[in-house]
């Protein structure tokens, strides 16, 4: 028997993947990570004692394993998914960070809050409906966040008598859906969450499938996340200047490095400005460090006293991203009010934020056949499309390809502070925009 010591010592030495599952309504969602969470004896006792109680009072023998991760009394009562429900588990082999995410279409934004930093996509769909719309834009979201891995859970497989060729259709269609996105692996296993069939456990109903099962799969695929191996960005979030007796020259540079590595002496340049320094050193938890990497906080000092504040970025200096006013961009709109040519926003770019200006939107995606509807002047709630953004200000922006942290942004409504849409700059998946129209004609109160 595993001691909690040894368990310790196994799970310092694993590695962390983090996912996320998607879907269309009804498909399981939560039912799968209760079940993921129950067989893989990640549940502690009072956990399954309040659930096996709530199924008694809503007249169910069996626990409903659903209501392990719907957490609040509206997605209990309605029996759906509403929030993203954040789970952590282990097992002996990996440790893992799960969002679980609505699958309403009027939610698909919290799937695209819930993917962004996930390394895998779980996308569930019902042996019994096949491939729908929903299943589309999830797919689509993945394919835009960059999401390395995407299984394709075929669940409810006990209500199509465990048939073969059920299953083979829905994972042709997905998967040459899915390709024709740029995602690049694809995963299908036929599931079913309500009896645990292939979910921990191999399943005796389906002996005509020799693949892994869910947590096999969870377990062995390749984790890639190293962001060690990214070009080098430190976003300062805050200027230390203590200015004591103990300290008074002391001028620091705090923040959370994004990507890469830094070493004393290297050359850097400060952007957008453009100033180069060398680094003199790095504190990290109150001692000086020769090396940091992402993504550690640490304060970097510079030789030279030259003017850095927050939302500045400081990078190699000979690997730094390129500076623009002019970002072109794939945006999946999240607001319920929508995105117009001409619209006044805010753009926050990793710690900075500064005014900007809808200058086009050139074509809407139609997830149906991945053709782009041109100039259709706005974007409405869950709408992914190419954008033309001018800023007030310079930005030092990676393609989002290069770098997810620093090729990211919110467009932000000025007026409350509201997320519109997530951006991704640079090209989006394999789809060719169309060519965009004549840019329209700037607001005069924001015209630079």
């Amino acid at each position: 028997m595993t001691t909690p010591t040894q368990l310790a010592e196994q799970l310092s030495t694993t590695t962390l993947l983090r996912f996320a599952t998607a879907g269309s309504v009804d498909d399981g969602k939560s039912t799968l990570v209760g079940r993921l969470l129950h067989d893989s004896k990640s549940v502690l006792t009072d956990q399954l004692e309040a659930v096996q109680d709530a199924s008694r009072k809503r007249g169910q023998d069996a626990p409903d394993l659903a209501l392990l991760t719907d957490g609040l009394r509206a997605e209990r009562e309605q029996g759906i998914t509403i929030d993203v429900a954040y789970r952590y588990f282990a097992t002996t082999r990996r440790r893992f960070i799960l969002a679980d995410t609505p699958g309403h279409v009027q939610y698909t934004r919290n799937m695209v809050t819930g993917a962004s930093t996930a390394e895998l996509a779980v996308v569930l769909v019902d042996a019994r409906n096949g491939v729908v719309e929903q299943t589309r834009r999830h797919a689509a979201v993945a394919a835009l966040l960059r999401v390395p891995h995407v299984v394709l859970a075929v669940n409810k497989m006990d209500l199509v008598d465990y048939a073969e060729p059920a299953f083979a259709a829905i994972a042709k269609e997905f998967t040459a859906y899915a390709a024709s996105l740029g995602v690049p692996e694809i995963t299908a296993i036929p599931i079913s969450a309500l009896a645990g069939d292939n979910v921990v456990e191999p399943s005796a109903n389906m002996d005509w499938y020799g693949g892994p099962t869910v947590l096999e799969h969870l377990e062995t695929v390749p984790v890639s996340h190293d962001l060690t191996a990214c070009h080098a960005r430190f976003p300062v979030q805050y200027v230390i200047r203590p200015q004591t007796a103990e300290h008074p020259d002391y001028r620091g540079y705090a923040g959370q490095i994004a990507a890469g590595v830094f070493r004393v002496g290297e050359p850097v340049t400060v952007l957008p400005s453009g100033r180069t320094s060398t680094i003199a050193g790095i504190d990290l938890l109150g001692s000086s460090v020769d090396i940091a990497w992402a993504p550690q906080s640490v304060t970097v000092r510079l030789t030279d006293d030259i003017d850095v504040s927050r939302g500045d970025l400081i990078a190699p200096l000979d690997d730094a991203p390129s500076v623009t006013q002019d970002v072109e961009a794939t945006v999946c709109h999240v607001a319920d009010r929508p995105l117009a040519v001409g619209q006044r926003v805010l753009i926050k770019h990793t710690t900075r934020t500064v005014k900007a200006i809808i200058k086009d939107i050139p074509s809407r995606l139609t997830l149906d056949d991945l053709s782009q509807h041109p100039a259709p002047g706005k974007l409405v709630a869950n709408d992914i499309g190419r954008v033309v953004v001018r800023t007030a200000e310079p930005l030092a922006l990676d393609t989002y390809a290069d770098s997810r942290r620093t090729g990211s942004f919110l467009l932000i409504d000025p007026a409350d502070g509201t997320t519109l849409s997530a951006g991704m700059a640079g090209a989006s998946f394999a789809v060719t925009p169309a060519p965009a129209p004549a840019p329209a004609d700037d607001d005069a109160e924001w015209d630079f």
